[in-house]
C-alpha cells in the first residue's frame, strides 16, 4: 500500500532560478495560478526589462505580462531566502570541443546551496546527462549549505520541454516528466506542477531515470533528421528532388515526416552530447549518436559548397553580393544559440562574397554578441546576385517571394532551403 503525502500549495514558496525560455514562462504560469513566486536572475539588465514587462526573447508578449498578476523579478539573492522551493532553469552548453559545460548549473547550484534551508526542495529543469543532479549538483548543495541530502533536503529533476517560438504547445499543454529524491519529495514536486500542467505529468521512479528521458528525446530527433539529411545528399547526387521522394514515402502510415535540415538550437544539437559524454566516461563510445550529429553538424558547409557551386555556373563569375534571410536556429522565434545558418555565411565570406544577413526576429547587437557578424535592417532592392532563404519564418512567408525577387539584379538565383514557397523543378529549391 502507497503512502499517502498531504499537499497544501500554500506551503511552498517558489524562486525559478534563470528567466530565460524556460524559467519565465514556467514563473508566469505557476503566477496565474495563485503561486507564492518570484523570479531570479544574474543579469541585472534582464530582471530590469521584465519589472518593466518586456521579454527581449519575444517569447512572452506585453499582453501577457499585462493580464499577469505582479511577478517581483530580482537579481539579489537575499530575497531567496525566503523561498523553500527552487526550480534551476539555466543553460546548459556545450564547449568547443562538444563536451558539456555546467558553469551555470554550478553558479545555480551555488547561489541555492547558500541560502538552502532544512526541509527545502531543489528541481533541476536544466538539460543534463544522466545522474547529474546527484554526483555533480548535490554536492554543491551540501558543501555550500552544510547540510545533507535527502536527511535535510531534496532534489528533484522535471525535464524542461519548451519549444521556442510555438505558440501552440505552450508550458501548460506538453505532458510534464516529474522525479524526487524520496518518495515524499517526489509526491510534492508532481503535485506543485500539476497544478500548472493542463495536459498532466508522468511521474519517473527516479532523477536519473527522468534525466535519461529528457536527453533520449532530442537525441532521437536529432537522429531522424540526420538520417533524412544523408538521404537527402544521396539524391542530390542522384539528381532528384528530396521533398518530393518524401511526399511519396509519406503515404505509408508509419513512414515519419521528418525533414532535412540546419540542426541547431539548444537542445536538439546540444543534448546528445550530454549522453555521449557520459557514456564515454564509462568506457563505451557511441557510434549511431555521434554519426548523426556529424552528419548535422556538416550540413551547413555542404549547403554553402553546393550554392556556390550553383551560382559560379549559373552567373559565370567568382564574387557575389548574397542575401542570407534567416538568422535564427529555427522558424518564428529569435534564437540564435548554435544556429547552422552562420556555417553557410562564414564559408560564403572566407570564399570572398559579400553577404548581407536579414532575420527582422533578430536585431544586429544579438548577432554581434554571439557570432560577431553584422545584420541589416532591411535588403536594398536590385542589389543581390542570389539569396538564400535559410529560415522558414512567417515574416517572410508575408513578404512573397515576388519582393524576395525584387532584392535581387536581373541575374539571380534564390535558394528556398526550407521549401517555404513549395517550388519545385527548377533551381529556387533544393
Amino acid at each position: 500500500m502507497k503512502k499517502k503525502f498531504n499537499f497544501n500549495k500554500h506551503d511552498y514558496r517558489i524562486a525559478v532560478i534563470g528567466m530565460g525560455y524556460v524559467g519565465l514562462p514556467l514563473t508566469l504560469e505557476f503566477k496565474k495560478r495563485n503561486f507564492d513566486i518570484i523570479g531570479f536572475d544574474i543579469n541585472k539588465q534582464r530582471v530590469k526589462e521584465l519589472n518593466r514587462s518586456i521579454d527581449t526573447t519575444k517569447e512572452v508578449s506585453s499582453k501577457i505580462f499585462k493580464n499577469s498578476k505582479k511577478i517581483k523579478f530580482t537579481n539579489n539573492q537575499k530575497d531567496l531566502r525566503f523561498c523553500n522551493f527552487f526550480i534551476i532553469a539555466v543553460p546548459t552548453p556545450i564547449n568547443k570541443k562538444n563536451k558539456p559545460d555546467l558553469f551555470y548549473l554550478n553558479k545555480a547550484s551555488d547561489i541555492v546551496g547558500k541560502i538552502l534551508k532544512k526541509k527545502d526542495i531543489v528541481v533541476y529543469e536544466s538539460t543534463v546527462y544522466p545522474g547529474a543532479t546527484e554526483e555533480n549538483c548535490v554536492p554543491i548543495l551540501e558543501k555550500k549549505s552544510g547540510l545533507t541530502f535527502n536527511k535535510d533536503f531534496f532534489c528533484g529533476y522535471s525535464p524542461e520541454r519548451i519549444n521556442p517560438g510555438d505558440k501552440k504547445k505552450t508550458i501548460e499543454k506538453i505532458v510534464k516528466i516529474t522525479s524526487g529524491s524520496t518518495p515524499k519529495s517526489s509526491y510534492i514536486i508532481d503535485q506543485v506542477y500539476k497544478k500548472i500542467i493542463s495536459a498532466g505529468t508522468f511521474r519517473a521512479s527516479s532523477l536519473k531515470v527522468a534525466e535519461a528521458a529528457k536527453v533520449i528525446e532530442n537525441t532521437q530527433r536529432d537522429l531522424n533528421i540526420a538520417l533524412i539529411n544523408e538521404f537527402s545528399i544521396i539524391f542530390d547526387h542522384l539528381k532528384i528532388d528530396t521533398n518530393e521522394i518524401l511526399e511519396a514515402a509519406g503515404t505509408k502510415w508509419n513512414f515519419l515526416p521528418f525533414k532535412p535540415g540546419l540542426v541547431g538550437g539548444h537542445c536538439v544539437s546540444v543534448d546528445p552530447y550530454y549522453l555521449t559524454h557520459k557514456a564515454q566516461s564509462l568506457g563505451y563510445k557511441p557510434k549511431v549518436i555521434l554519426a548523426g550529429r556529424k552528419i548535422n553538424d556538416g550540413m551547413g558547409n555542404y549547403l554553402a559548397k553546393k550554392l556556390e557551386k550553383k551560382i559560379i555556373k549559373k552567373l559565370g563569375k567568382k564574387k557575389y553580393k548574397i542575401l542570407v534571410l534567416g538568422l535564427a536556429f529555427k522558424e518564428n522565434c529569435s534564437d540564435v544559440r548554435n544556429s547552422k545558418v552562420v556555417d553557410i555565411i562564414n564559408y560564403l565570406k572566407k570564399k570572398g562574397h559579400k553577404v548581407d544577413i536579414f532575420d527582422p526576429l533578430i536585431n544586429n547587437k544579438i548577432a554581434k554578441n554571439y557570432f560577431n557578424i553584422s545584420s541589416i535592417n532591411y535588403p536594398k532592392f536590385n542589389s543581390y546576385d542570389a539569396s538564400i532563404i535559410a529560415v522558414k519564418h512567417n515574416k517572410f512567408k508575408d513578404m512573397g517571394l515576388l519582393k524576395i525577387k525584387k532584392f535581387c539584379k536581373k541575374d539571380y538565383l534564390i535558394f528556398d532551403l526550407k521549401n517555404l514557397f513549395n517550388i519545385r523543378n527548377n533551381e529556387l529549391n533544393f
